[in-house]
């Protein structure tokens, strides 16, 4: 592999902030592994039973998850963008989310 390839490959890929945590010493998992586990700490803090320092932890890994998952569909965006162009399709817009449409009310 040339050089310029390396450089290349090593230009796009993002920062992990969960390869960083101390908390983790496994692979940085996937989106929906991710983003379970996010769920998961929420319905913990809300539940309001942890200690301050528990709460501050789990948050702070709520946080790395969050990025994470952002992270994730930033790159999925990109790729579909990219996907769109080659197949010549030029009116690819991206439409904001709306958290309203996926709720099971």
């Amino acid at each position: 592999m040339s050089a310029r390839r390396i450089v290349a490959s090593q230009k796009f890929r993002s920062p992990d902030p969960i390869a960083a945590n101390p908390l983790e010493g496994t692979a940085p998992p996937d989106f929906e592994r991710s983003l379970a586990e996010l769920e998961a700490i929420v319905d913990k803090l809300e539940a309001g039973d942890l200690s301050l320092d528990e709460s501050l932890k789990q948050f702070e890994r709520g946080v790395q998850l969050t990025r994470v998952c952002q992270s994730a569909l930033k790159q999925a965006e990109h790729k579909v963008e990219i996907l769109m162009r080659k197949s010549g399709t030029n009116d690819f817009e991206a439409a904001p989310f709306d958290a309203g449409d996926d709720q099971d009310d």
